[in-house]
């Protein structure tokens, strides 16, 4: 069997065992619909926030970001460390899957995942809150997503090489990530913040994700749905975090 076939295989895998635990899937589906009922319900979902939009034209796309990060980074980071620990991953290297092959099960699996929680969002967002449907930006959508999964993905595992143990890892995984989204117009509408605030989400990839969907969502602003500037920059932390993950990375449990 081809290395190819073997990743794949391993993709089939992770699937089976993620559909094998029911509670753990319903509620990775399950988190995002809930900020976004809460939010609406807490804000107005029909309410306008200016420039054409309202509270739920908002926060469609702000909890997809959500969902995506979610998917990718989070379970990333926090998956493999704990397969690190428990000693699974030193076991599958003695294994006659190449490697890359165990990695990529992993990644493509929580990619599938993020892209099923984008439809599950939208789909959620227009039966309940009639948000407008972007299909006339897909190709811009599927690019934007795309480059952020694989961006979140590599960061995702550039932290696990970092966390020393699985029992540090969810509150590392939350602090690294948990602030962002309150000044990266996921959870908050940054139109009114001070500047320096802004400035410094601007910094972090996930500020740049929520602005490049919140465009696409936004039938009102002009163009084709590309905001080049934004997936560039998603695009060079994504290549960091490669970088990061090949140098600090490692197989074994640490002591």
């Amino acid at each position: 069997m081809s290395d190819v076939a073997l990743a794949l295989r391993q993709v089939r895998y992770e699937n089976r065992a993620f559909w094998r635990n029911p509670i753990a899937a319903f509620f990775t589906f399950f988190f995002p619909l809930m900020f976004m009922i809460i939010f609406n319900v807490l804000s107005g979902g029909t309410a306008g926030i200016g420039g054409g939009l309202r509270v739920a034209d908002f926060y469609t796309p702000g909890v997809i970001v959500f969902g995506v990060i979610t998917a990718t980074y989070t379970n990333i980071a926090m998956m493999v460390t704990g397969a690190r620990d428990l000693g699974i991953l030193k076991r599958m290297r003695g294994t006659p899957l190449p490697p890359w092959a165990y990695l990529a099960g992993r990644i493509i699996h929580s990619v599938l995942l993020a892209f099923a929680l984008v439809v599950i969002v939208a789909a959620f967002g227009y039966l309940f809150y009639a948000v407008h449907l972007p299909l006339d930006r897909l190709p811009a959508l599927i690019t934007t997503l795309a480059v952020g999964a694989a961006s979140f993905c590599a960061l995702g595992l550039a932290l696990a090489g970092l966390i020393p143990n699985a029992d540090s890892a969810p509150a590392i995984v939350q602090f690294s990530i948990l602030p962002l989204n309150f000044i990266s117009n996921v959870f908050v509408d940054m139109r009114d913040a001070p500047d320096w605030i802004n400035t410094v989400s601007k910094i972090f990839p996930i500020r740049h994700f929520a602005d490049a969907m919140l465009g696409i969502w936004n039938s009102l602003a002009p163009g084709s749905g590309f905001y080049w500037t934004d997936l560039a920059v998603m695009a060079a932390w994504g290549i960091a975090g490669i970088v990061v993950a090949m140098r600090f990375f490692t197989w074994e449990p640490r002591t």
